[in-house]
């Protein structure tokens, strides 16, 4: 993918990052110079993160190729080993896993080496050929920056961690075509087969003022040909970046193989683009090569989107070992890029969620993998609080500033909620101007995570109600403009309504809290919005949490478990051969 605004090239001069020298970042901004910075010290990093994945030092972006095979899952991601930012040069950094949670890092799998990737190795996508043999397509930003569809192999097949990748002789596969221009055709997706055995791939780009899928088709994974439409093309869509296209199941929560097609799936189509991965559900006719997506993008408020916070370039793949689809993204930072160069790092992956379409057909469902759950630890609860108008109480007992929350509510005497046509309102609007300090009927009520004793620094994440012409609505917030004391943040307050009818259900949230990121999943993860914030004060063991109404009317705490989180193992490395031995001994 590509972000014109941290492109910057000619670096020349090092840094000390975390004890490594970091060459090739001689670029400052005017305001700044290189004697202003000091790297901070692992001690001094209260934002670094416990249980999500990130690396050590230097920019990380968008996650490719992630997959599991034999045994291992295995995730790529854009990684500049120069710099805490983003610019030429840039490489597959390669990280293996038993679990989806703790993370080894392995050797670069691709590098820039070959007039058709010479300046960097962008985003791409593995897929596995039958006969259980994998393969990545990626973007290869040639000698003349334009953007070229390259092809890579394993080395040697029967390793399940794929340490060493081959670039194939005759790369590049696919150049822009005509009418397109040399930065507009980049991120393939996973390819998939078809009845007839061939191979189909869809690539973003953007022509004649439309973002779009481009459609390729081979035979043999080598030779591409050029569909004469898009797969599928809007207008009211800029560039498409990491576009994604995959089967869901209609009566199931199972994942399935990116290649099925039968009457019993739909399919999504996903496109980022505006910082946002948005998506739509529709119809694949294959013979016809078209996708008839339910309704489209629109533009507005009401495009669907994987997230309505950070979250961005997102990949998704099947696992066959659990039969589910799983989606991690890039979750960006929200201070200054000097900020990034002082901390050494930029950059983070959500948490790999488990993705599924909703029992009402229209939109996709989210949830943080199981195995999330190992890391639990020290257990509390509260059953039945009542929480009335103007009440806060403390979630005592766990280590607030990592740490994963469920909670439910209760709404009494529904029939007195606002009424609003939210037909005519941007959601994120309405969170903006009515914050977690705006008193309403019901709500605002939910969470203030990374919060300081006094509530001087606090993030709310909070629903309200309010009564539509037909039934009630019910609208989940993050909001930040109270997340820290320091100035120079994105504190964009973001917001959603949620598909639920709060008179058959409680109103739920589940929110993962890790140092400098918060991860929201509403009404069981039918919205979900996550934000980077940057406590001055409540970090570490200074940060509290709490629950609170600050509706007019009283809400009741039907059950609420917290619990402290673990550290994940996330390393920088490992020898290979070490590496290999410890695989066997767990299979």
């Amino acid at each position: 993918m590509d972000i014109s605004l941290f492109l910057f090239v000619g670096f020349s001069c090092f840094l000390l990052i975390n004890g490594n020298k970091v060459e090739d970042c001689d670029y400052l901004t005017d305001k700044t110079s290189l004697q202003s910075f000091h790297v901070l010290l692992q001690a001094e990093q209260p934002y670094r993160t416990a249980y999500h994945f990130q690396s050590p030092q230097n920019w990380l972006n968008d996650p490719n190729g992630p997959m599991y095979y034999k045994g291992v899952y295995h995730l790529f991601y854009q990684y500049n080993p120069n710099s805490a930012w983003f610019g030429d040069g840039m490489v597959w950094a390669h990280s293996a896993s038993y679990d989806l949670i703790n993370w080894f890092g392995l050797d670069h799998a691709l590098v820039p080496s070959e007039p058709f990737d010479a300046i960097s190795c962008w985003s791409g996508s593995a897929t596995i050929l039958p006969g259980d043999k994998p393969v990545i397509l990626y973007t290869g930003i040639d000698a003349n920056y334009n953007q070229v569809q390259n092809l890579a192999n394993p080395k040697n097949e029967s390793d399940p961690l794929l340490v060493e990748w081959v670039k194939y002789s005759r790369n590049p596969l696919m150049t822009p075509p005509d009418g397109v221009k040399g930065d507009n055709l980049r991120d393939p997706t996973t390819a998939w087969q078809g009845p007839d055995g061939t191979w189909k791939v869809v690539i973003g780009s953007y022509s004649n003022n439309q973002g779009m899928a481009i459609l390729y088709q081979s035979q043999d994974f080598v030779h591409w040909t050029m569909h004469r439409d898009p797969l599928y093309s809007s207008s009211k869509t800029e560039m498409w970046e990491c576009p994604d296209f995959f089967p869901v199941s209609i009566n199931s929560t199972n994942g399935v193989d990116t290649s099925v097609e039968n009457p019993s799936v739909r399919h999504v189509m996903k496109a980022s683009f505006n910082s946002h991965d948005y998506y739509i559900v529709g119809t694949y006719v294959t013979e016809q090569e078209r996708f008839l997506p339910d309704a489209d993008f629109t533009g507005t408020s009401s495009d669907l989107r994987f997230d309505y916070g950070k979250f961005y370039a997102s990949k998704s793949f099947f696992d066959g070992k659990k039969n589910r689809r799983i989606l991690c993204a890039w979750v960006n930072e929200s201070d200054s890029m000097e900020d990034d160069l002082k901390k050494g790092w930029s950059g983070l992956q959500s948490i790999p969620r488990k993705i599924w379409l909703d029992r009402n057909g229209k939109q996709l469902v989210q949830w943080p993998v199981e195995e999330l759950n190992s890391l639990r630890d020290n257990e509390v609860y509260v059953y039945g609080k009542q929480l009335e108008s103007g009440s806060v109480f403390e979630v005592s007992g766990i280590t607030a500033s990592q740490a994963d929350i469920e909670i439910m509510f209760e709404l009494p005497k529904l029939e007195e909620a606002e009424f609003i046509d939210t037909s005519l309102v941007d959601p994120q609007l309405i969170c903006d101007k009515q914050d977690a300090s705006v008193t309403g009927k019901f709500g605002p009520f939910g969470l203030l995570a990374l919060a300081t004793k006094d509530l001087t620094e606090q993030t709310a994440i909070f629903f309200r109600v309010f009564r539509d012409h037909k039934d009630y609505k019910v609208l989940m917030c993050s909001d930040q403009k109270r997340s820290s004391l320091r100035n120079e943040l994105d504190k964009t307050t973001y917001g959603a309504f949620i598909d639920i009818d709060p008179q058959r259900e409680m109103v739920s949230l589940r929110t993962l809290i890790d140092h400098s990121i918060i991860e929201s999943f509403g009404g069981k993860g039918r919205s979900v919005i996550t934000t980077r914030v940057y406590p001055k004060l409540a970090i570490n063991d200074e940060a509290h949490l709490f629950a609170f109404n600050n509706g007019s009317l009283s809400v009741r705490v039907s059950r609420l478990n917290a619990w402290s989180m673990n550290k994940a193992q996330i390393t920088a490395g490992g020898e290979p051969e070490t590496i290999s031995e410890d695989f066997s001994r767990k299979k």
